[in-house]
């Protein structure tokens, strides 16, 4: 008696990503990486496919929000060493109502299991952008 084989669903096609939007010449994304830009170009598909994990990742949660969804993603850049992720994503987190204490209090709950090293990470992070003035209304 041979085995029968699930019915399978023929594969779907990932339309190519659109050019992404531009600003003087730099793509509007919600961190602004440039190797995106070049990914986009070498490789729409990969960016097309990849677009709603993303979207799920860092988009408005059903039970976080953005907000609280970059805090988490903060802690772990900061125990990775990438400060400028931080950074990135530290903005965002203020665009979407974040406080300078409640990345100060992210940060410290992150150096609980991260150590003294993604401590050092997030708080210089944390502290350029108090000396460029992103808390300043």
């Amino acid at each position: 008696m041979s085995a029968r084989r699930p019915e399978t669903k023929p594969a779907r096609t990932i339309e190519p990503a659109s050019k992404p939007k531009s600003t003087n010449g730099r793509a509007v994304s919600p961190y602004g990486y440039p190797f995106w830009d070049w990914v986009a170009r070498e490789d729409p598909e990969y960016v097309a496919a990849r677009q709603p994990l993303s979207q799920l990742s860092i988009g408005e949660g059903k039970a976080l929000s953005i907000k609280h969804r970059e805090m988490v993603i903060i802690g772990i850049l900061a125990f990775r060493g990438t400060k400028d992720g931080v950074v990135a994503h530290m903005r965002r987190a203020i665009e979407h109502g974040a406080s300078k204490r409640e990345l100060l209090e992210a940060i410290q709950s992150a150096a609980v299991p991260g150590g003294g090293p993604t401590f050092a990470t997030g708080a210089q992070a944390l502290m350029a952008l108090d000396q460029e003035g992103a808390f300043k209304k």
